[in-house]
């Protein structure tokens, strides 16, 4: 791909990055590898262009490192915060995984990207979300992101 095709397709390249940032979290998280390892996986392997089977397709990699790489550094700052959010009997650690790199994901860049619309990421990682569930996690991705992008931008949802 060129750079000027690059240029043409720029949502779908965030896209498709978001959703191998998800698969370079759950990676990490399940095999203990570490960021750098994860990365270059992901940087030089080719993945298809079926979203909807989980797989990414030309991705937007800056765009994926940021996410990966900000999960890595402000975890620390995302997890409480998500689970402030979360019932209190199920708070992030004890979720499904693929959830969990989903909503460190998303509350990254809720928390830490503003040139990100709030809207766009939710609706972002809720297809991520789609892409790997039935409806059941889709609404919950939703209702969490949402939740936290109205606590930490509200500017973005008054009227």
């Amino acid at each position: 791909m060129s750079d000027n095709d690059s240029n043409k397709y720029p949502r779908e390249r965030r896209s498709a990055a978001r959703l191998g940032a998800v698969q370079a979290l759950y990676q990490m998280d399940l095999s203990g590898s570490d960021v750098g390892e994860t990365l270059a996986q992901f940087s030089s392997r080719a993945s298809g262009e079926n979203f909807e089977d989980g797989q990414c397709g030309e991705a937007d990699y800056r765009h994926l490192k940021e996410v990966v790489d900000g999960v890595v550094r402000e975890q620390k700052a995302i997890d409480p915060t998500v689970d402030k959010i979360l019932d209190k009997d199920w708070p992030l650690h004890r979720l499904d995984s693929t959830v969990r790199a989903i909503l460190r994901a998303g509350a990254y860049e809720l928390m830490f990207m503003e040139r990100v619309p709030a809207k766009v990421a939710i609706s972002e990682y809720v297809d991520v979300a789609d892409a790997f569930f039935g409806p059941e996690e889709p609404r919950f991705v939703n209702g969490v992101l949402n939740k936290l992008a109205r606590q930490s931008r509200p500017k973005e949802f008054t009227a």
